[in-house]
């Protein structure tokens, strides 16, 4: 079965792929202080429980990605990131709704995600999709400057 789904702006969402480890580390980058690198992503792109779902033009640039975890009836959002250049064109919203119509084939009946409090856009786009705050992790994230960031615990049911 092929699994695809529409995105903005000409693009579409479809299953990650090994050949995309380098430009998914080079996208993680761009969003996060302390970037995944390419061995990571091979190591999920080669798990049947790490599904990665990429949002791409028909020539295959990837304009964004989200990557889950499914452990049972529980699945993780382990890290979602759009290139800059897509910032603000809803690519985000589309990649989530991938997951969750994908998820409704699996057992996962509850989704969670660890985010920055800091990280205000994402709060917005996982509360709009149904996450709420369960909990706190202080001290989670590493910053630039030292410092650390406290990460909201965020939980929705799938259904």
């Amino acid at each position: 079965m092929i699994k695809l789904w529409m995105a903005p702006g000409g693009l579409h969402i479809e299953p990650g792929r090994m050949s995309d480890a380098k430009e998914l580390a080079r996208i993680h980058a761009l969003g996060f202080y302390r970037g995944w690198p390419a061995g990571e992503f091979e190591s999920f792109l080669g798990d049947a429980d790490t599904p990665v779902y990429v949002a791409c033009d028909p020539r295959r640039r990837i304009a964004g990605f989200a990557l889950i975890r499914v452990v049972e009836d529980e699945a993780e959002l382990l890290t979602i990131a759009v290139d800059p250049k897509w910032r603000g064109k809803r690519i985000g919203q589309a990649l989530m709704k991938a997951v969750f119509d994908d998820l409704l084939l699996s057992p996962a009946r509850k989704m969670f995600l660890e985010v920055s409090e800091e990280n205000a856009p994402a709060i917005k786009l996982y509360q709009r999709e149904g996450f709420a705050t369960i909990s706190t992790r202080k001290g989670y994230y590493p910053k630039a400057d030292g410092s650390q960031a406290t990460a909201l615990v965020m939980a929705r049911d799938l259904g």
